[in-house]
């Protein structure tokens, strides 16, 4: 081998220096620590010189509180600031601080469901450096024997704690294996009554209270047998998913294909499990994107949608209050309860909302602009679908094709139904779809 191009091996994880350190010229002013519930005594010599030399400390009141009181003598110069809430203010106040020394505390990884993820949204990575500790998550994964890699691990906080937990709902199935990341105490309980009406009170349940410190407590009971007990808050639910043979809750449900139309309550305007495959299919979900389901009836296509992937968003524009209603009981039965749902009537509704990566448009073809104003909007790359069943809305098709061009397909379903003694075919309308493709450039 050539010794120019010989790859250069590093002799230390970082190379860059140690900003604590007096005579450092590294530029990261800001130091993540990862702490957990065993305090100072768990962190490594790094983080612990962090900390030392740490103008400002800023952390929970709980991680503070963890600090041994012999160290607050040793730093006599140093401020240490709890949290204020909302968090976003807290952040504002760290970054004011740029060109200090700054230490920040934060639960075990920061950048798994952490302060520190927040803070690189807001900073170079030439201002900071992350220090992690062993997460929960590992941690429960340890002391279960699970193989993390197996595990789905949620954290389904939401101002509405019950709105938050039918995220879980996505991940549901027999023999799945989640970690469930609480908001408080009240979490574990009904984390519990959700599993029960959703056919899975067989499921096994851990809470680790306070887990890693000397106050660490285990809790173990099914769904069904879930104690009335009083939880510390810090804590998360481990759950090995099983199915209630014939139980009359929700079945676990495929992600990647239309589901039941059953699935869904609805009034009649839904659109059907076949065509709503080939519809999903033209859409084509791709992980970050966001749809714009335009007449969204019940909701079926932008739930189908969210479910595809777990990074999906999607807005459904509904006129009709009941059907806004049955869109919103749907998204949260069906584990997608961040569905945003936006009242009001194309075009008009959808003049401040952020530029979409696809559009459906299942109702409002015939109303003057509604078409244009979604190609409009689409961002360049972006898909339209529209389906047409009436004579006048196939009529808009065809004439919007002329403008932006596009396939046309016409879909047409028969389902076997007794007629007499025998079975004959019963055909469903037929559906035109166009599907086009925004220009990238």
């Amino acid at each position: 081998m050539n010794p120019q191009s010989a790859p250069r091996l590093s002799t230390t994880a970082d190379p860059r220096p140690d900003p604590q350190d007096p005579q450092s010229t590294d530029p990261r002013w800001l130091t993540i620590v990862g702490i957990g519930e065993d305090g100072l005594a768990g962190l490594g010599d790094a983080g612990q010189r962090a900390l030392a030399a740490a103008a400002v400390v800023f952390g929970a009141k709980r991680h503070l509180a963890l600090l041994p009181a012999w160290l607050e003598g040793q730093c006599e110069q140093q401020r240490r600031e709890s949290w204020p809430q909302p968090f976003d203010v807290a952040f504002e106040r760290v970054l004011a601080l740029r060109g200090t020394t700054v230490c920040v505390l934060a639960s075990g990884d920061p950048m798994w469901f952490g302060a520190g993820a927040k803070l690189a949204e807001r900073l170079p990575p030439g201002e900071y450096r992350v220090l992690p500790a062993v997460s929960s998550a590992a941690l429960a994964a340890a002391r279960l024997g699970w193989a993390l890699q197996d595990v789905r691990v949620l954290r389904p906080v939401a101002p509405d704690r019950l709105l938050g937990l039918a995220r879980v709902r996505l991940h549901l199935g027999d023999g799945v294996r989640l970690i469930v990341l609480s908001a408080d105490r009240e979490t574990p309980g009904l984390l519990a009554a959700l599993l029960r009406g959703d056919g899975y009170g067989a499921s096994r349940m851990t809470v680790f209270e306070r887990l890693g410190g000397p106050a660490e407590r285990c809790i173990e009971a099914s769904a069904d047998a879930w104690p009335e007990i009083d939880i510390d808050p810090l804590n998360l639910v481990a759950v090995h998913c099983h199915a209630v043979a014939g139980a009359s809750g929700a079945p676990a449900r495929a992600r990647r294909s239309a589901l039941p139309d059953d699935a869904f309550i609805h009034d009649g305007q839904l659109t059907k499990r076949d065509v709503r495959a080939v519809t999903l299919s033209r859409l084509a979900p791709r992980p970050g994107e966001l749809l714009w389901d335009v007449g969204a009836g019940c909701g079926s296509i932008g739930i189908e949608w969210m479910r595809a992937d777990d990074g999906c968003r999607a807005i459904a524009i509904e006129p009709d209050a009941a059907r806004r209603g049955m869109i919103t009981q749907n998204a949260a039965a069906l584990g997608v309860p961040d569905l945003e749902v936006v009242a009001g009537r194309a075009p008009a509704a959808l003049a401040d909302l952020p530029a979409p990566n696809a559009v459906f448009i299942g109702g409002g073809l015939t109303t003057d602009g509604v078409a244009e104003r979604c190609w409009a909007a689409l961002r360049p790359g972006g898909r339209l679908v529209a389906n047409a069943v009436t004579l006048q809305s196939e009529t808009a098709l065809v004439a919007l094709r002329a403008r932006i061009g596009g396939e046309l397909s016409r879909i047409q379903v028969a389902d076997a139904a007794p007629l007499g003694r025998f079975d004959a075919w019963r055909p469903a309308l037929p559906i035109t779809v166009l599907v086009a493709q925004k220009p990238w450039a």
